[in-house]
């Protein structure tokens, strides 16, 4: 008698799907496909010689490639996390190394929330869109989503009060440059939403995968330095998840959350259960380039991709049929498009792939209900801008089908 394996699964396995993104990442291998599918950062960008010279030093020295190959404690490697609390400082945020896991990536941070907080059928509250990896990562913790409406300034005050006063265990917020639609929240915004939450007793994840990602305009206070500030110069409602995959380079998988004690004790339970600890190699590599090389390549970093927002935005003022909307990010890496209504996204990629040779992401996958199906997400971090105005020119003229 063979195993039935779908009988011995756990039942919170229904809640996990694939993502509509990393089978679109295949398209990449496809030279003729022009892809704005993954958000993911360009790799000439990636700074190899400044990691190159962290890995050779760590194996030419006469002790650290041992301690450098070895078991590390589940926090994360010291010296990178007093990087991180001294990089919050000077954001506002006085964090001390209790308050600070390194993680496998804020992937993993996310994944670490869904695991401490939710329970079966317990609401969570996203934004409507939201990020997919979010979904991805609560989902199987069996959640039951309440989805909150947005304008320009940031989620829908009315709304997210209705919401609530549901009480869900926690509001899951993209603050800057949303992923997937570029938005920021406004600072009034962003007290308005603390008064909120704390009135409610309601705490606040903060993902800042994008934060500096910024190119153009002032930059606004954290909502984890907002709530600090309220409270003392501690961090009370808010816990803050940091990465390293969009600002240096993804493969190393380092990231961060940043919360209080008690909460990141639990956490470091659960890190020593799932991987015992983030690579320690990969950590003292980091640790290395950032402490020499943050500022400056991060300049590099809003340069370029500051070029790429702009041939993307010029190509659809050029090119985008009536009918046809989107938004106007002030840095991150997307850019949102709206169609006319009745529009279905999966269907226009099968047709964009087929007659265009372009990929994008439908955004139903962004909704927690799988609404929006008239809108895609379009990242703009991985092409040159003459293939972005390019692959945007195909791609309206396949729009022009469809809002015709």
């Amino acid at each position: 008698m063979t195993v039935d394996w779908g009988n011995v699964f756990a039942g919170r396995v229904a809640g996990m799907g694939a993502s509509e993104i990393r089978e679109l990442l295949k398209l990449l291998e496809r030279p003729e496909i022009i892809s704005f599918a993954g958000g993911i950062p360009d790799p000439d960008f990636f700074p190899t010689a400044a990691i190159a010279r962290a890995y050779e030093k760590i194996f030419q020295s006469n002790s650290g490639a041992g301690g450098a190959l070895q078991y590390t404690i589940s926090e994360g490697f010291t010296p990178l996390r007093e990087w991180i609390c001294a990089y919050l400082g000077r954001r506002g945020i006085q964090a001390g190394l209790d308050e600070v896991l390194v993680t496998s990536g804020s992937q993993q941070a996310l994944e670490f929330v869904g695991k401490l907080l939710i329970g079966p059928g317990e609401k969570i509250l996203v934004t409507r869109p939201t990020y997919l990896g979010a979904l991805q990562a609560f989902s199987p913790y069996e959640p039951q989503y309440l989805s909150v409406p947005g304008d320009a300034e940031g989620p829908d005050l009315a709304a997210v009060e209705a919401a609530l006063e549901q009480k869900p265990k926690f509001f899951y917020l993209v603050p800057d440059f949303q992923n997937p639609n570029g938005t920021t929240i406004s600072l009034a915004r962003r007290e308005a939403l603390l008064d909120l939450c704390a009135k409610h007793g309601v705490p606040i994840v903060e993902d800042a995968a994008y934060t500096e990602l910024r190119y153009e305009g002032e930059a606004i206070p954290s909502l984890v330095a907002l709530d600090a500030a309220r409270n003392g110069g501690k961090i009370t409602n808010v816990l803050f998840c940091g990465s390293f995959s969009k600002t240096m380079v993804p493969a190393l998988r380092v990231g961060w959350i940043n919360g209080p004690a008690e909460v990141i004790n639990r956490l470091v339970l659960m890190k020593q259960a799932g991987d015992l600890h983030t690579s320690t190699i990969n950590q003292i590599v980091l640790h290395d380039v950032v402490s020499q090389n943050f500022d400056s390549h991060i300049r590099r970093l809003r340069a370029a991709y500051k070029e790429r927002r702009d041939a993307m935005l010029t190509a659809l003022d050029e090119f985008a049929p009536a009918g046809v909307t989107w938004t106007k990010p002030e840095g991150g890496m997307f850019v949102w498009i709206e169609l006319p209504e009745g529009t279905d996204g999966v269907d226009l990629l099968a047709r964009a792939i087929k007659d265009a040779n372009v990929a994008f992401v439908p955004g139903s996958a962004f909704h927690a209900d799988r609404s929006g199906k008239n809108t895609l997400r379009l990242s703009f971090s991985n092409n040159n801008p003459e293939r972005i105005r390019e692959g945007i020119r195909r791609l309206c003229g396949l729009l022009q089908t469809v809002a015709a």
